[in-house]
């Protein structure tokens, strides 16, 4: 499905880039890990902060020069302030500027300079890693009885990189290079007891999603058998957004 692919994965040491790259390197393709840091040296390991262009243009660059061919890309990565998840009331301007900074501009930044990599090869493919968050409002039920706060940032970031995804799907479709998204609903992570019995409860296949629910899609849309979709949001939420 993904022979001979060199595929880049920001955030490859997070809970679903970890299983995105294990996907991607089960179906025969190599998966660069592009991380700011790695518990192992490894030759699929790249130093890389997203949030610093310098730091990305130079991995790219090693990345070429160790594995040649660049096949594709996944924008995982998720980096944020220490405040993420502050009442909204209480947020400041520069926290809100800050992550729109880290987290948006990043990805799209990624995809700016991953083009010229894709057009050696007349196509290629991206995959946003988006959210539910990012097509439908929050149901702050689900949080009653928890300390969590769901940031107000994450939706506008998700919401922002969804239509980006189509922009950039409309502009560079033919060059054959695809962009789509991928949109998980809520990922068992340990959470809060209250709020993973209020998530199943409602959710239509009453269960959270784990890393192996998401990971096939991104590996699909990144395979020759996605070739002509390109603009699309995939959601994958047990019919969260249905109801």
């Amino acid at each position: 499905m993904l022979q001979g692919r060199n595929i880049i994965v920001t955030g490859g040491n997070g809970l679903l880039g970890r299983e995105i790259c294990n996907d991607i390197q089960m179906k025969g393709g190599v998966a660069l890990n592009f991380d700011i840091n790695h518990s192992e040296v490894t030759e699929t390991n790249f130093i890389a902060d997203i949030t610093n262009p310098d730091s990305i243009s130079d991995a790219l660059i090693q990345a070429e020069q160790k594995f040649g061919a660049i096949h594709g890309l996944v924008n995982n990565a998720y980096p944020r302030t220490n405040d993420w998840g502050t009442a909204f009331e209480e947020l400041t301007y520069e926290s809100l500027r800050t992550n729109v900074d880290w987290q948006m501009n990043s990805y799209l930044n990624m995809c700016k300079l991953i083009i010229p990599f894709l057009r050696k090869i007349n196509g290629g493919a991206v995959v946003n890693m988006t959210s539910i968050y990012g097509v439908v409002g929050n149901d702050f039920s689900i949080y009653d009885g928890t300390n969590m706060e769901p940031p107000v940032a994450y939706s506008a970031i998700k919401g922002g990189l969804i239509n980006a995804t189509r922009f950039l799907a409309s502009k560079y479709g033919f060059e054959g290079i695809r962009f789509n998204c991928v949109s998980p609903g809520g990922i068992f992570d340990n959470q809060n007891t209250c709020f993973i019995e209020a998530y199943e409860k409602k959710v239509p296949m009453k269960r959270m999603g784990t890393p192996k629910d998401i990971a096939p899609s991104v590996s699909f849309l990144l395979s020759e058998q996605s070739k002509y979709i390109t603009g699309h949001n995939l959601i994958v939420d047990g019919g969260w957004t249905a109801i």
